[in-house]
């Protein structure tokens, strides 16, 4: 998508597209096959907030179970940088069935497709939705976005949780311009 603005996706438009995943659909006269493990990689990268490639390199056992929670290490392929955080045990457990009902070892890659695969399916199923500027970055963007918004707007702590170095690399990611700045700071005057 070259000089085009990758949009987060909403709620609604990640629901449309992984059901639509999920359960197939016809489109300019072929039957387009349900793919769940597609469905399932997009999931993950809406949830842990990590890169589609990333998703992709993921292994059950690169989850460490400490204490009571988990925990993810990995070296982040775009910018080989260390990335250690906590898993939800929910997403734990989603990713732990999903290996299960699909008989892969837990040293296996969970998901044997390529980046491009990806890419491909989802832009078929953005076209047959009528989505535009949607790609798979779009799903960690939305993560990013949910984060902003349900953590009072703490910009720093999206900031550490994409790891960029500076919090208007992070401004930017989300859409938060200038305007967006200038508007927050005039609302939010409170003169007596």
């Amino acid at each position: 998508m070259a000089n085009k603005k990758t949009l987060a996706l909403s709620k609604e438009q990640y629901t449309n597209i992984i059901n639509t995943m999920r359960n197939g659909f016809e489109f300019d006269g072929k039957q387009i096959q349900s793919n769940n493990r597609i469905a399932t990689a997009l999931v993950l990268e809406a949830n842990l907030g990590i890169r589609i490639g990333d998703v992709l390199n993921l292994h059950l056992d690169d989850i460490i179970q400490d204490g009571e929670r988990y925990r993810l290490n990995i070296e982040e392929d775009k910018t080989e940088k260390e990335r250690n955080f906590t898993v939800p045990q929910i997403i734990y457990d989603y990713i732990k069935q999903y290996c299960i009902d699909n008989n892969i070892k837990s040293t296996a890659r969970i998901f044997q497709i390529t980046e491009r695969a990806v890419q491909k399916q989802l832009k078929l199923v953005c076209d047959f939705l009528g989505y535009k500027g949607i790609s798979t970055h779009s799903f960690r963007k939305m993560y990013a976005t949910n984060i902003y918004i349900d953590n009072n707007y703490n910009i720093e702590l999206v900031r550490q949780l994409l790891q960029h170095s500076v919090s208007r690399t992070t401004q930017k990611y989300i859409g938060i311009g200038t305007k967006e700045l200038e508007t927050a700071i005039e609302n939010n005057v409170c003169l007596l």
